[in-house]
């Protein structure tokens, strides 16, 4: 039997969603990577156990997560099963559509009849029967916006989920997307861009629609695919991203002055006290429109060392001005 931690909720710090009344923590947890078949169940279950023990209360999938696709969300219904049925209530659970998932024209992109069906397949394998947010995964240029936002909307009306987000939307998608959501009666409560000290593509534009709006924002890859984290600093590990699933980080893809900057930014962090992957999160975290910075994990120990980027001291005006001339 699992006992959560009584002390869970003092370990973490929340911040409101937009103008919405959801609180998210400060650190989320994504299943994408490890909750496949190449992960252990038992390391599995070491993971979601440490990020609740910690406040971890945000749990992100999508349909197409594993490997293979959908494995991440059936073995999530296993540990649903097991651990935490008790505390569904204590949960916030998210999944999402809009990548490639089973084969035909309509296993894949915005279109009403695949966003419907593939909310109804997630339900399934994790045992639930709602989730608290599901999200178009990403912009489809082939369906007519109106068309998946029209879904959306259909899929929190139907109760299966209680809010919608979009992910990967850039700053006029978005603006239009939040537009007709909230003329449709169901506003988007959340976006979901990539964002880090090595990508910060959001910062034109995306923010401030968001901000506008009253928009929340999960970043995702908040340490660049492990680059982040200084892993990479001295070679090429043998248990790394690039070496052991290159499917979205591969070695040639790091550069080297990918790595010098990475070095530069270790530098402030060893003088700040943090680890780069601290700092890294601290950084994001930074930025005003973030609700939450979504991590991955191998490990339960990766867990206790990033929640650690909340209670790092505030940068100083001049630790932002020398971060930015280290990305230079």
């Amino acid at each position: 039997m699992y006992n959560p931690s009584e002390k869970r909720y003092e370990k973490m710090k929340y911040r409101r969603c937009g103008k919405s009344g959801v609180f998210l923590p400060e650190i989320s947890l994504g299943l994408w990577h490890n909750f496949g078949n190449i992960t252990p169940f038992g390391v599995q279950q070491s993971i979601l156990r440490t990020a609740f023990d910690n406040g971890i209360v945000h749990f992100d999938l999508a349909n197409n997560y594993g490997p293979p696709y959908g494995e991440a969300e059936s073995n999530f219904g296993i540990h649903m099963d097991r651990d935490w049925k008790t505390h569904r209530d204590e949960l916030f659970i998210a999944t999402k559509a809009g990548y490639d998932m089973w084969n035909g024209p309509y296993g894949d992109h915005g279109s009403r009849k695949y966003l419907i069906a593939s909310i109804d397949q997630s339900l399934k394998r994790m045992h639930l029967e709602y989730v608290d947010v599901f999200y178009h995964h990403r912009p489809d240029h082939y369906t007519p916006i109106e068309e998946t936002m029209s879904a959306l909307d259909y899929i929190v009306k139907s109760g299966k989920a209680l809010y919608i987000g979009i992910s990967n939307y850039g700053p006029e998608e978005a603006e239009k997307a939040i537009k007709i959501l909230k003329q449709l009666g169901t506003p988007c409560l959340i976006e979901q861009p990539s964002y880090s000290l090595l990508n910060r593509w959001i910062e034109n534009g995306l923010t401030d629609v968001l901000s506008n709006e009253g928009v929340g924002c999960i970043v995702y890859a908040p340490l660049q695919n492990g680059i982040l984290s200084g892993k990479y600093l001295n070679g090429f590990p043998e248990d790394s991203r690039a070496v052991k699933d290159p499917r979205y980080l591969r070695k040639e893809n790091i550069s080297k002055s990918t790595i010098e900057k990475t070095a530069r930014l270790k530098t402030i962090a060893d003088a700040r006290r943090q680890t780069l992957s601290q700092m890294s999160l601290q950084w994001v975290l930074n930025n005003n429109v973030v609700t939450s910075a979504l991590i991955g994990a191998s490990r339960p120990e990766q867990i206790v060392e990033n929640i650690g980027a909340i209670s790092g001291a505030p940068f100083t005006k001049e630790e932002l001005d020398m971060i930015d001339k280290a990305l230079l």
